[in-house]
């Protein structure tokens, strides 16, 4: 017994496919021009897409009953934004005796921390070197301008007195301003 597949299956096959293409493409025409309709008809910005579904958060039972701590956004040492986590656990660990409470390390932190649960560093910062070396780069340049004013007639020399009173210029001009001071700075902690 033998079978023959006649050519007309293997035509009909691919009608179908092409039918079903566009049935599904007039149903997605269809449902985009309802929803602009519906769009018109609330007053809302038409645009030629249809509304996506969206993800939404559904909490869950056991979630309300436990909080899995708090993110806020503050400070790092050097003053960056940083992402903070309040872990509820480290909260407990605080005695309820009116103790304080305390931090990684297990130091007791004092009443004057800071938010973060840190305790606050007290720093005196000293910018007496920077300013003793502008004021002798100051007295420098006095010099300078006196010995060019009592060097009259002599060319040679006022050329090279110029000369260093526009190198201590300079340098003035680069340390006498609060960037130079801030970063060389001396800071100690106060106990």
């Amino acid at each position: 017994m033998a079978m023959q597949i006649s050519g007309n299956y293997a035509q009909s096959r691919t009608d179908y496919a092409e039918k079903v293409k566009e049935k599904q493409t007039a149903e997605k025409a269809e449902k985009a021009k309802e929803a602009q309709e519906a769009q018109k008809a609330s007053g809302e910005k038409v645009s030629g897409r249809l509304s996506e579904p969206q993800d939404v958060y559904i909490r869950g039972e056991k979630s309300e009953k436990e909080s899995v701590g708090l993110y806020r956004i503050g400070q790092d040492e050097d003053g960056s934004r940083k992402i903070l986590f309040d872990d509820p656990a480290k909260a407990d660990r605080a005695d309820n005796k009116g103790e304080p409470k305390a931090d990684e390390n297990g130091k007791k932190l004092k009443a004057d921390g800071n938010s973060q649960g840190k305790p606050v560093e007290k720093c005196v910062v000293n910018t007496d070197k920077v300013d003793r070396e502008i004021k002798k780069l100051k007295e420098k340049k006095q010099q300078l301008e006196q010995q060019i004013q009592s060097a009259f007639g002599d060319e040679k020399k006022i050329r090279e007195l110029e000369k260093k009173l526009a190198q201590v210029e300079n340098e003035l001009s680069q340390k006498d301003n609060d960037t130079y001071r801030k970063q060389h700075a001396e800071f100690s902690q106060m106990k």
